[in-house]
């Protein structure tokens, strides 16, 4: 090959994924770092795959949402708490609720160009140990002070501290154009598509059935290592039915007209990690581990949510995953109906039903539900922001290598600030 060629891509292989059980948060986990989340769940993928040796994994990949400022290098600081290599490189991404498949795409790009023959990504967050800020004119105060010149001049800044100055700053459910929740956006998105309250509670009870089933049936037992006394998700309601869930009063959407978005439908606040192990297909083969899938094609896109859903909510918060599928599959050169199984983050059951509505919208073929989030998704598993991509596509994957012969599963998540994260998993 010259020197000016350019490198050609290999295929990325899905070799497995470890996660701890996800919590609902100030439960279990209420006093689990973020840190602590991610070094289990990468001790799992560590130990059940072999990965102690020195240079055994190239890289590290992961992030968070909810971070303090002790977690500014999470991925390597992890890196260094666990069974792996400590020589392994590690770095942090972070894009909202995309960051878990966000990591599993940067991984996969070098090993596609062969900067690295293997590498683990993934993803933690929790709500329940959320940073909690300085009140910001308490801070303008201290930097006032710690910039004086004189003992007096200190003395004159800090006499300004007041008792309101002490109260910190929780971070907010709220998007900063609009200062609007994501269920706030969600619920007009779902008004503007026309979703109904029936629809979404039964979304919601299929999702907590079919996690129910695939845990029964043993799915779960190489893909989640038992923590702080959890062996399943905490959020699994295994008896959801679509008649207890209209039981609900609605939370989001309550300013308008017959609002239809519950607690029930809509994920609660979580906490967890989640880790994938990608690898060449030479790396591999070499250590004699079977690809559960392949990772052959992403897309992400974006959409002016806070004039989108002034518009009329079709381009809501959460909706950019109704650009970044269709356009990905043409490049693909592929439609709906070539995938076996599709995964589609459960923001919320509104937001799933209003992406497949906007897919056959925008000239796609329609999702058959029996392929959808056939082992249940983040309604029913719950959402560590930051985790779940990583969930889904050790999910799939293996969802895919359980199938006899060839299959394809595609993979949508949405995101804060208007952003959607997608992929295409194969496996010959």
């Amino acid at each position: 090959m010259s020197p000016l060629e350019p490198p050609r891509a290999r295929r990325v292989a899905i070799v497995g994924g470890t996660r701890i059980p996800f919590a609902r948060s100030d439960g279990p986990y209420a006093t689990a770092a973020n840190q602590e989340m991610l070094t289990a769940a990468l001790n799992g993928l560590v130990e059940r795959y072999g990965l102690q040796a020195p240079g055994a994994v190239g890289e590290f990949v992961a992030g968070a949402v909810l971070k303090h400022s002790r977690d500014f290098n999470l991925a390597r600081e992890t890196v260094l708490g666990s069974a792996l290599d400590a020589r392994t490189p590690a770095y942090d991404v972070q894009q909202a609720c995309g960051t878990g498949l966000q990591a599993v795409i940067a991984a996969a790009n070098k090993i596609a160009l062969g900067q690295t023959e293997s590498a683990v990504a993934g993803g933690a967050d929790t709500a329940s140990d959320a940073p909690l800020g300085v009140n910001d004119r308490l801070r303008r105060i201290l930097l006032e002070a710690r910039r004086a010149k004189s003992t007096g001049a200190r003395v004159k800044a800090l006499s300004r501290i007041r008792p309101g100055h002490l109260v910190p700053d929780i971070p907010r459910n709220a998007e900063p154009r609009t200062g609007l929740s994501m269920g706030e956006h969600a619920a007009i998105t779902a008004r503007a598509w026309g979703v109904s309250r029936q629809a979404q509670d039964e979304l919601a009870a299929t999702s907590h059935q079919r996690l129910a089933a695939a845990y029964e049936r043993g799915f779960f037992q190489d893909l989640v290592v038992p923590f702080r006394g959890l062996a399943r998700d905490q959020n699994l309601r295994p008896g959801s039915t679509p008649e207890k869930l209209a039981a609900l009063k609605p939370v989001f959407g309550t300013d308008g007209p017959e609002p239809t978005m519950t607690a029930g439908n809509s994920t609660p606040l979580t906490d967890g990690a989640a880790t994938v192990l990608l690898a060449s297909e030479e790396w591999a083969e070499t250590r004699g581990l079977a690809p559960l899938a392949y990772l052959t094609a992403y897309e992400t896109a974006a959409v002016d949510f806070p004039h989108g859903d002034v518009a009329g909510g079709e381009d809501g918060l959460l909706m950019a995953p109704a650009y970044a599928v269709p356009r990905m599959l043409e490049r693909a050169g592929l439609g709906i109906e070539d995938f076996d199984l599709v995964e589609i983050h459960e923001a919320f059951a509104s937001q799933v039903l209003a992406t497949l509505a906007a897919w056959e919208k925008r000239g796609l073929a329609p999702v058959d539900r029996a392929r959808l989030n056939v082992a249940g998704s983040s309604l029913a598993t719950g959402h560590p922001f930051a985790a779940t991509g990583a969930r889904i596509v050790a999910t799939l994957a293996k969802l895919l290598a359980e199938r006899d012969g060839p299959g394809r599963g595609l993979i949508s998540v949405c995101a804060a600030g208007g952003q959607g994260v997608t992929a295409v998993l194969e496996r010959a």
